[in-house]
């Protein structure tokens, strides 16, 4: 070695030297360690079903681990009753029906969640030195993502449920909780649009919603009196489920967000019936905001459709609607769309476009809640839409199963909150790989 470095090598061929030796030493004693217990449990064992198995024989058993492979030998079980066989020393150290140890698939699941899964078996043979192919790297990392989902989706079901009542948030409480929904679209093959129809021309669906939540949390305003959101507050789930189902997860997150502590809650979202309909049913007392960049959109559209009636002063009117929905004027704006006399087509486009804002005038008193110290737009989950979703399961050529993509988001969503080691370390999770 030291040859090597005054050969010119450099520093980087001794490192690695230094890690592959290393790296045999530990695994070395990570099988002596394994082999210390051979996980016999006596001549019966419990099978988990409430039958008594029968000890057989011992069995090797193979398993990929951060320290390179290593081949464990332990005792193995018969169960009559049940007709299928086991080792309780695999679900001792976490490796039932896996081929991959815990520490491993922690490694592989951070590197498929963050990027591609060629990529990211890459990235563990880089940095680790472990050789993973990308379909492997990717199959685990959607298992355990789905595996997470689950954990996630009985949390919030127990929460809602009252069965599980969450205490309220560490230190001093924050002065307003938000919960901002959005949705988005991910590619899909084609298996997963069946049955669903798309926008485009011949009518065919090519992807599916994921509906995305952020709850983040605000105490105070900068020195301009805007809102300023707390540091390292944000948490965000997705999910391909319907509204309904959407809604107890959501409901359940922004309860163990501390909901029903927190003095203020706020909901922001677009104006998609399905967003306002949740608002009410999990959480009426809470203040309903349609987020202001979407609104002043929907006047971009209106003016577009009056322009042939509005012509050079087109610019001038818009200005000053905008002026008024800042303002949280809507019926100005209405007032001002109804003096042009239309007729046919043209009528029922305008009242399509009025309704819009006439149904969620309420919610559009931007004034007001910028008096209040509050946000009026939903920009942290449509950020969440473009680095969670986004920037890994919309690029160039993707096409998802929603099981695999909806692991994958699940990951992502836990590494963008700061829960990982809190879901991905529960009990129960054993998933084959």
């Amino acid at each position: 070695m030291a040859a090597s470095l005054g050969g010119g090598d450099g520093i980087e061929a001794a490192e690695l030297a230094i890690r592959a030796g290393l790296t045999r030493l530990g695994r070395s004693v990570l099988e002596d360690l394994l082999a210390a217990d051979s996980g016999y449990r006596g001549p019966r064992a419990d099978c988990g079903a409430g039958h008594q198995a029968r000890f057989v024989s011992y069995r090797d058993k193979a398993a990929d681990t951060v320290l390179g492979p290593v081949t464990l030998r332990r005792a193995w079980y018969h169960c009559a009753a049940c007709g299928h066989g086991f080792a309780p020393r695999d679900a001792e150290l976490g490796v039932a029906g896996q081929t991959m140890s815990p520490g491993l698939a922690k490694m592989t699941d951070r590197a498929a969640a963050a990027v591609p899964f060629a990529a990211a078996a890459r990235l563990v043979g880089e940095l680790a030195g472990i050789t993973l192919t990308g379909k492997r790297a990717g199959r685990r990392a959607e298992a355990d993502g789905q595996a997470a989902a689950a954990v996630i989706e009985a949390e919030a079901a127990a929460i809602t449920g009252r069965t599980v009542i969450p205490l309220p948030p560490a230190g001093p409480l924050p002065d307003i909780l938000y919960i901002a929904v959005d949705g988005t679209g991910v590619p899909v093959i084609g298996a997963e649009t069946e049955g669903h129809a798309g926008k485009a021309e011949d009518g065919k669906a090519r992807t599916r919603e994921v509906k995305l939540c952020c709850c983040f949390t605000q105490t105070s305003l900068d020195e301009d009196g805007h809102p300023v959101r707390d540091p390292h507050s944000s948490s965000y789930l997705a999910t391909f489920a319907p509204a309904a189902k959407f809604g107890i997860l959501m409901a359940g997150e922004a309860r163990r967000r501390g909901a029903g502590h927190i003095r203020q809650l706020v909901f922001l979202g677009d104006g998609a019936a399905w967003i306002w309909n949740l608002a009410s049913q999990h959480f009426p007392q809470a203040t309903a905001i349609v987020d202001l960049y979407h609104a002043r959109e929907h006047l971009h559209e209106l003016a577009k459709l009056l322009e042939f009636m509005l012509g050079d002063r087109k610019q001038d009117w818009l200005a000053a609607r905008l002026d008024e929905l800042d303002d949280g004027d809507v019926g100005a704006i209405c007032a001002a769309a109804r003096t042009f006399p239309l007729t046919g087509k043209k009528a029922d486009d305008l009242d399509t476009a009025l309704g819009y804002f006439e149904h969620n005038a309420h919610r559009m008193q931007y004034a007001r809640f910028k008096s209040l110290g509050m946000f009026v737009g939903s920009g942290a989950v449509e950020a969440g839409c473009k680095a969670i979703v986004g920037q890994r399961c919309k690029l160039s050529g993707m096409r998802w199963s929603v099981p695999g993509a909806a692991g994958i988001l699940t990951l992502r969503c836990l590494e963008a909150s700061d829960r990982w080691e809190q879901i991905l370390t529960q009990p129960g999770q054993t998933t084959a790989a």
